[in-house]
């Protein structure tokens, strides 16, 4: 709908979303046009604040072996992105195959994720996918589309609140969906354009990206059984599949590259069945 076709009987209406949709207009790694009205800075915030709702209703693993593993992948996947980012990184004790990332750098990890995604290479296409959404601003991209007419304080008012339908909403967009019981999948843009970002990422670090691909199949073998909570929000399909496929010739190259640097990740998953 073109919504300026009403501007005789709402001028100031239209003038607000046309400045907002302009101002607000920027490009993401890919190319890809997508609307951010809202600064980094404020971004980072909701991301905390989301960050620390889900740490005060989900217990954290104390298995030093769990968290030494994850930590070792996404450490050596952190290395590959250039970004001034202090990465938090915060292992789950749930059975839920899930992980997440928010704007602000906060990513958590699910145990339960550690019996689909089997070894540190599978691992490293969630974590490098997971990332690749923050670094791609598609958190910003929907908020800003879904309050192109709220501030920024206004949105961390609601996050900071009590709960409500527009704080469940809020924290899905940011990529919390799941463990609020709201399903809010990014787009199919946004997923494809994190599924190649992830798969650049996981390769430069020197994991093998063709382990990607067994990951979704993995994945795709799980939901056979119950769905994963990770699929709500990240739909497995042989359209990703043959998007990985298409796109990793160039992904060996660059994991060549760093084999020949030396990078060469060690990282066991304790839950791994010998």
């Amino acid at each position: 709908m073109n919504i300026c076709r009403y501007k005789n009987r709402f001028p100031g209406l239209c003038f607000l979303v046309l400045t907002l949709f302009v101002a607000g207009c920027a490009t993401s790694p890919t190319g890809q046009r997508q609307l951010k009205l809202f600064p980094d800075s404020q971004m980072a915030k909701m991301g905390v604040t989301a960050f620390e709702d889900i740490k005060k209703n989900t217990p954290r693993s104390n298995d030093p072996a769990i968290n030494n593993y994850v930590s070792c992948v996404a450490n050596a996947v952190y290395k590959t992105v250039d970004s001034s980012i202090q990465w938090e990184l915060v292992v789950f004790d749930d059975p839920a195959v899930n992980a997440f990332a928010l704007p602000g750098g906060k990513i958590g990890v699910y145990t339960g994720l550690l019996n689909v995604a089997s070894n540190q290479h599978q691992l490293a296409a969630v974590i490098g996918h997971e990332i690749a959404h923050v670094l791609a601003d598609h958190g910003n991209a929907r908020v800003s589309t879904a309050y192109a007419t709220q501030t920024g304080l206004q949105l961390a008012q609601i996050l900071s609140g009590a709960p409500s339908a527009q704080k469940t909403q809020l924290l899905g967009l940011l990529g919390l969906g799941a463990q609020y019981g709201v399903l809010m999948p990014y787009g199919r843009s946004q997923e494809s354009e994190s599924d190649i970002l992830g798969l650049q990422m996981m390769a430069r670090a020197g994991f093998n990206p063709e382990e990607s691909v067994t990951l979704w199949k993995n994945m795709a073998k799980a939901a056979g059984k119950q769905p994963p909570e990770f699929l709500s929000t990240h739909p497995s399909s042989e359209s990703r599949i043959k998007l990985l496929s298409e796109n990793m010739p160039a992904a060996k190259e660059l994991y060549k590259k760093a084999q020949a640097k030396g990078l060469n990740p060690e990282c066991e998953n304790p839950l791994a069945k010998s």
